[in-house]
């Protein structure tokens, strides 16, 4: 039987390796299911949906009921990635994009000889629960996966596109427009769905974590 989360989106420590492993076969059957990647969203949707059924409702406005679901998510990801790079296969990890390949690909952004920062803090469970205030401290990061380093070229082109851009906008300030008219236009009221609302938050944290971040 699966694990149960309780209201807060945790599960008991004794439950938690075993919800990992169900989540880890469920997540590279849906991997696979979709070679053109997938988004966190409909990952989430998917593993919601029978057969699986291992996340339960999710409250996408309240970060702190939010967080344990995206990083119980994502430290399945990266172990999977880590299992996965032995068969030569690669696992590029993005809310915006989840892309499963055959590339024999070292996890990681950076340069070889530098640690993956991302992927130790989703692999060390102790962050899975934080107190509120961190994770308030870490909305702004919180859609685009990172909260320790910025967002790559191609999830800021992505999420560029998403909103509507052909290519990466010069400053903030177009994001912030593009990102009110498409609100907008996305509403329920005018034929949109809370789902539609979703995608273009995720994609302005990206946008907002790229203008942030130094360099």
């Amino acid at each position: 039987m699966t694990a149960q989360a309780d209201s807060d989106g945790h599960y008991d420590d004794g439950f938690l390796g075993q919800h990992i492993q169900h989540l880890l076969v469920a997540v590279e059957h849906e991997l696979r299911r979709a070679p053109e990647g997938i988004s966190e969203m409909a990952l989430i949707k998917a593993l919601q949906r029978p057969p699986w059924q291992l996340i339960g409702e999710v409250c996408y406005h309240d970060p702190e009921k939010l967080y344990p679901v995206h990083f119980l998510l994502f430290h399945t990801l990266y172990r999977l990635r880590d299992q996965l790079v032995e068969a030569g296969e690669s696992l590029q990890i993005s809310p915006l994009g989840i892309h499963l390949t055959l590339e024999d690909i070292v996890g990681g952004h950076g340069l070889p000889d530098e640690p993956d920062q991302l992927r130790a803090f989703y692999l060390d469970l102790s962050q899975y629960r934080m107190p509120e205030d961190a994770i308030q401290q870490m909305m702004d990061d919180f859609w685009s996966g990172r909260p320790i380093s910025g967002p790559d070229s191609e999830e800021v082109l992505a999420a560029a596109q998403e909103l509507g851009f052909n290519e990466v906008p010069g400053n903030f300030l177009e994001v912030k427009q593009r990102f009110r008219r498409a609100v907008m236009h996305a509403h329920p009221d005018r034929g949109g769905d809370t789902q539609g609302i979703q995608v273009l938050n995720e994609a302005f944290s990206v946008l907002k974590a790229y203008f942030r971040s130094p360099g």
